[in-house]
């Protein structure tokens, strides 16, 4: 991986959604939900600019494909993770969201240190699945700005649609890794065959 992929225009942009997640956190617990809604916006912002250069700039590169999932889940698990601690997201929901990260996470550890695999792009159901937390995410803080009930409804409405869309994808992540497991048995035994 050479140290120029750092220095292009979208992993520039990855790497500020990153850090912006500090100054989140810190609007949040100050109880400044404009601002944190208004940072978390530009950062959202930035996560589809980011994609949109890569391909429009030929720009794609090994490293942002880590890098980009890594930022959305950074920022997302951390913003979950504290306004659940400030009582604005029910428990359960943030313990999914954390369950099915690790366990991707951990299952793609093993992935590579047992086979080498590396393509772990994102499936449907995982992007429905962040566009349901960034949404869920979002009314979450809309409501402490302006408690309105069309904005109580829909902020419960996408936190629903998030746990069902965690468990739908890690259902079909765990269906993706036994069939890239296989197929990785099978190609084993015809490269031993076709070596000299």
């Amino acid at each position: 991986m050479k140290l120029s992929q750092i220095f292009t225009a979208p992993n520039q942009l990855t790497l500020l959604r990153m850090i912006f997640v500090p100054f989140i956190v810190i609007q949040l617990v100050d109880g400044h939900y404009g601002w944190a809604l208004a940072i978390f916006i530009i950062a959202g912002f930035s996560d589809g600019l980011d994609g949109l250069l890569a391909r429009t700039l030929h720009q794609q590169t090994l490293l942002g494909q880590y890098l980009d999932p890594i930022a959305d889940k950074l920022l997302l698990s951390t913003v979950f993770l504290v306004l659940s601690i400030l009582h604005k997201i029910a428990w359960k929901y943030t313990i999914m969201v954390f369950s099915r990260d690790i366990s991707i996470l951990a299952a793609s550890a093993v992935l590579f240190a047992i086979a080498g695999l590396r393509d772990f792009r994102p499936s449907i159901f995982g992007k429905a699945n962040t566009l349901c937390q960034i949404t869920a995410v979002f009314f979450v803080m809309l409501l402490e700005i302006h408690p309105q009930r069309w904005v109580r409804i829909t902020r419960i409405t996408f936190l629903h649609a998030t746990a069902w869309f965690t468990v739908i994808s890690a259902l079909h992540y765990l269906i993706l890794v036994q069939r890239r497991l296989r197929e990785h048995t099978h190609a084993l035994p015809a490269a031993r065959h076709s070596s000299p």
